[in-house]
């Protein structure tokens, strides 16, 4: 019998017609991650070189293999520049805001929603909320121009009009962290909405309803079923916006505020920066910048992973 056991288990083992098909259906999949995650990765090697552009006609690798070796001055530079505390700061400060408020607001919307009684209003406030998700931050910042420009404004013409001086909302930067943290709220609270309201229509519908003959109360049924049963996916949306901590929206930072010199303090990140790394040719300071925020976010995304593995081993991703 052991023979046999071990015989079937051998023929098991082999390459099948299944294995075949398997195989042939991962092949694009394979091809995508081998020519766009693995093969860019030689690219790596620009931040430790003084990569400069001196003989276009030879091409680009022509200029990186002639480059000089720079070994670490291209992250010495970011670490010893006078505004590394602002941009820290700023990167840090608002991501954690960003990451509790897109938690928090989705999932209370979720619930509410999930509540109304007439699914048509249901869909409509869902859709209503989803749709800024797909606007580029450049058409944002056009809305935001719309309201805030300094001379054909929606808000300076309505203070105009009730006798007040016009502001000049481009330059005033303790304005600016509120009506960030407000845009970015706003186009990506919908996404993470719909990804709960998801979860929540797939709980089993007899849950609420021996809640309701036990006399629960909506408060209740979301305390005691909704949210307990939502636990894990708060928690995989969590860890995997704690891996995007190092990282900050391009466009909310520079495009919305258009870059003004005035709201510096309050819009410099660390996109941004390296925005300007590359417009000033310092190209390998750039990818020293996007290296280092790639080793920051993995570092991130495992102790994450690994705080949440020791507290509930059923959440964890890995």
């Amino acid at each position: 019998m052991a023979e046999q056991a071990i015989k079937k288990k051998y023929k098991r083992s082999r390459w099948t017609r299944d294995d075949t098909e398997l195989s042939l259906l991962a092949l694009p999949t394979v091809v995508w991650f081998a020519l766009f995650s693995f093969l860019p990765m030689f690219g790596l090697i620009i931040a430790f070189k003084n990569v400069k552009i001196t003989n276009g006609s030879k091409g680009f690798l022509y200029n990186l293999f002639t480059s000089e070796w720079a070994g670490f001055e291209n992250f010495e530079f970011m670490f010893k520049s006078s505004d590394l505390y602002k941009i820290v700061r700023n990167t840090l400060g608002y991501n954690i805001l960003f990451l509790v408020i897109n938690i928090v607001f989705p999932v209370i919307l979720a619930i509410l929603i999930n509540q109304l009684y007439s699914k048509r209003a249901a869909k409509v406030y869902q859709t209503a909320m989803f749709l800024p998700y797909f606007m580029s931050w450049l058409v944002v910042s056009y809305f935001v121009t719309a309201f805030l420009d300094n001379d054909k404004g929606l808000v300076n013409h309505m203070l105009m009009n009730m006798g007040a001086e016009p502001i000049q909302w481009y330059q005033r930067k303790e304005v600016w962290p509120y009506l960030l943290i407000f845009l970015n709220t706003w186009k990506n609270m919908g996404y993470s909405m719909v990804v709960y309201l998801a979860t929540i229509t797939g709980i089993d519908s007899t849950y609420y309803e021996a809640a309701i003959i036990d006399g629960a109360t909506k408060w209740q049924q979301a305390k005691y079923i909704t949210i307990p049963i939502m636990r894990t996916i708060i928690i995989i949306m969590f860890i995997m916006n704690v891996g995007k901590i190092f990282y900050s929206d391009f466009g909310l930072f520079y495009q919305v505020p258009k870059g003004s010199s005035s709201l510096f303090d309050v819009t410099i990140v660390v996109d941004v920066y390296l925005y300007n790394a590359l417009t000033t040719g310092t190209v390998g300071m750039a990818s020293a910048i996007a290296f280092l925020q790639s080793i920051l976010g993995c570092l991130t995304i495992l102790a994450a992973n690994g705080i949440v593995r020791k507290i509930d081993p059923d959440s964890a991703m890995i």
